[in-house]
C-alpha cells in the first residue's frame, strides 16, 4: 500500500508497472479457472468471466513494447485500464451466477464444494488486487480529481477516518433496515486510542474496503437484532469497539441477535452454502452482492488483503461478535496474493480424502474383533 499510494506518482512509472504486472496478475488466475471441474467451467457465466479475462489480457498485452516516452500510448493506455475496470465490474455476481448454475444442475458434493471454496477466496481475492491496480491508475491519472476526498491517494486516505467510516456504514445500514422493519438498533460505538491517547483514530487505507466490511456486518447485525427480538419489539443497540495499538487496529462489532451455533459458523463464509434466494444478475449499480450469500467471505478477503483478518465469535442463544483487523502500520500493510504453482496445482487435482479423526459409535463394541496386544 505504501508504494502504490505515492504522492509522487508518475504516468510513466505506473505505466511501465501495470503492463508488467496486470498480465502476470490476469494469467495467473485464467490458469486457475482452466483447473476449474469441467461441468463449472462450461456454464454460461464462467465462459462470460473467462472471455473477459481472455480479452483483458490480450489488451493488455498491445502495449508491452510500446515506448514509455510515447505519450499517445500512455494516454490509450490510460483508457484501456478504465475499460477493463468497467468491463470487470459484474464479475463477482456473474462468477455466483456461475455457482448457482452449477448447483441446480449437479447439485453439491464435498470435493467439488472444496475445490470451489479454495478457488472462489483465490479468485475473489485475485480480482480485489487488480481492481486495486486498476482504480489507483484511473483515479490518479484519469484525469478526474474527486472532490469530496481531495487527499486521497487514489483510492487510499493517508489518514483515514476509522470512526466516520464506521459511522457512514451504519447510517447506510440503519436505512436500509428502516425500510424492511421499520425500526432499527441503535450504535453505541466506543474508541480507545492507546497508540496516541487523546488523538483521533487514522490509518493509511482504503476507506472503500473498510466500509464494505463494516456495512456489511451492520447489515447481518441488524438483521439478527431485528428477528430474534421481534416478539418483544426492543432491540438491543449495536455495540462498536474500536481500538488502536502499535500493531493493529480492531473493531469489534457486538450484536444481541441470538448468535448461531458453532458448526454453522464456516458455513456462513462458505460459498456454496449460501441459502439466499436466487437473484437477478442486473447492473453493477445494484446493493454490491445482493442476494449472493457472498458478503461474508468477501469481507473477510478485503480484511485479509492488506494482512487483516476477519472472524466471528458467536454465543448461541444471545448474539454475535465480528471483529475486524486491520494493520496499524502501512508498511506492514502489504498486499496478499494467490499464486499459481504447482502447490496451488494439486489443491484442484487432490481427491478428497477420508477423515483422519472419528467420533465413536455410541454402540458397545464388538471386541472379539479386536487382537489383544
Amino acid at each position: 500500500m505504501h508504494n502504490t499510494g505515492s504522492e509522487n506518482a508518475c504516468e510513466k512509472t505506473s505505466f511501465m508497472f501495470l503492463r508488467q504486472e496486470l498480465p502476470v496478475r490476469l494469467a495467473n488466475i485464467m490458469k486457475e479457472i482452466s483447473l476449474l471441474p469441467d461441468n463449472l467451467l462450461r456454464t454460461p457465466s464462467v465462459q462470460l468471466v473467462q472471455s473477459w479475462y481472455v480479452q483483458s489480457l490480450q489488451e493488455i498485452l498491445d502495449f508491452k513494447d510500446k515506448s514509455s516516452e510515447d505519450s499517445g500510448a500512455i494516454h490509450s493506455f490510460t483508457d484501456t485500464v478504465i475499460k477493463i475496470r468497467n468491463r470487470h465490474n459484474d464479475v463477482i455476481p456473474t462468477m455466483a451466477q456461475g455457482v448457482v448454475e452449477y448447483k441446480e444442475s449437479f447439485g453439491i458434493d464435498p470435493v467439488t464444494s472444496q475445490n470451489v471454496q479454495y478457488f472462489l477466496d483465490r479468485f475473489y481475492m485475485s480480482r480485489i488486487s487488480i481492481r486495486m491496480l486498476l482504480n489507483q491508475h484511473s483515479l490518479l491519472f484519469g484525469g478526474k480529481i474527486n472532490p469530496a476526498h481531495p487527499k486521497h491517494i487514489g483510492s487510499i486516505d493517508p489518514s483515514c477516518n476509522v470512526v466516520e467510516v464506521i459511522r457512514d456504514g451504519y447510517e447506510s445500514a440503519k436505512t436500509l433496515c428502516d425500510l424492511y422493519y421499520m425500526s432499527s438498533p441503535e450504535l453505541i460505538l466506543e474508541e480507545l486510542n492507546a497508540k496516541s491517547p487523546g488523538q483521533p483514530m487514522q490509518v493509511v487505507y482504503v476507506p472503500s474496503h473498510l466500509y464494505h466490511m463494516v456495512f456489511e456486518l451492520f447489515k447481518n447485525a441488524m438483521r439478527a437484532t431485528m428477528e430474534h427480538n421481534a416478539d418483544r419489539c426492543i432491540y438491543p443497540p449495536i455495540h462498536v469497539h474500536i481500538t488502536l495499538g502499535n500493531e493493529d487496529l480492531t473493531v469489534k462489532m457486538r450484536d444481541r441477535g441470538g448468535g448461531v451455533p458453532m458448526r454453522k459458523i464456516d458455513r456462513l463464509f462458505n460459498y456454496m452454502y449460501s441459502t439466499a434466494p436466487r437473484p437477478r444478475v442486473e447492473t453493477s449499480r445494484a446493493t454490491p452482492l445482493a442476494g449472493f450469500g457472498y458478503g461474508l467471505p468477501i469481507s473477510r478477503l478485503y480484511a485479509q488483503y492488506f494482512q487483516g483478518d476477519l472472524k466471528l465469535y458467536s454465543l448461541e442463544g444471545y448474539g454475535t461478535d465480528a471483529v475486524i483487523y486491520i494493520k496499524a502500520l502501512s508498511t506492514d500493510s502489504i498486499e496478499r496474493l494467490p499464486v499459481y504453482n504447482k502447490a496451488a496445482w494439486k489443491h484442484y487435482k487432490a481427491n478428497h480424502e477420508a477423515d483422519d479423526w472419528c467420533v465413536p459409535s455410541s454402540e458397545p463394541k464388538d471386541m472379539t474383533t479386536f487382537r489383544s496386544i
